[in-house]
């Protein structure tokens, strides 16, 4: 399956989203107490406004992907994380935090579901059940295996670091997917011109 065209960058792609989110949501209220200064409580409610993001984002998205395709659709989420994570850096109080832990919800919301959506145009219907199925494990591996390594960072290093490591899955997760568009745009027009 991984010999497949664009079957590896989608894997990572997907392994970036995944790594992204969870990793958002277990170290946010992390990096708000420890950076920022905040109280635990405080930080709590801030932190749950990323998963208020991606509630309302996915609702949203809903209504979007009647004017957006799957690919304008993650080009607009990652715009949106993109955002949330610049505000992350900028030294204007909490409510840039606040601000920027909602962007990045927002963003987050239509990129698994579009990822997912995406499957059968990019490796066609008979290949799809195939890619869903290593697309989960990825995910799952990036779930599993990235907030960790943020953790040890954060205790080695420095928590501070939290909106750059984001900001490195998100470049990576970016220049993947426009990696695998590419690819499978190609391969479909070749195919296209060799029925012809």
């Amino acid at each position: 399956i991984i010999h497949i065209p664009g079957a590896k960058e989608v894997m990572v792609t997907f392994f970036c989203y995944c790594a992204l989110e969870q990793t958002t949501g277990l170290w946010a209220s992390s990096y708000l107490v420890l950076r920022r200064g905040l109280s635990a409580d405080t930080a709590a409610g801030f932190a749950s406004l990323f998963f208020v993001g991606i509630t309302a984002g996915r609702a949203l998205s809903g209504f979007l992907t009647l004017k957006f395709n799957d690919t304008q659709m993650i080009r607009l989420g990652q715009g949106g994380i993109l955002a949330g994570i610049l505000l992350l850096f900028l030294p204007f109080g909490n409510g840039s935090a606040l601000a920027g832990l909602v962007l990045i919800g927002l963003g987050c919301a239509p990129v698994y579901p579009s990822i997912i959506h995406s499957t059968p145009e990019h490796f066609g219907a008979e290949k799809s059940q195939a890619m869903i199925g290593v697309q989960m494990a990825s995910a799952y591996v990036g779930t599993c295996l990235m907030p960790p390594v943020f953790g040890l960072i954060a205790n080695h290093i420095s928590v501070s670091l939290f909106p750059v490591y984001m900001l490195g899955i998100l470049v990576l997760m970016t220049v993947m997917h426009e990696l695998l568009t590419r690819k499978t745009m190609s391969q479909l027009l070749s195919s296209r011109l060799f029925l012809f």
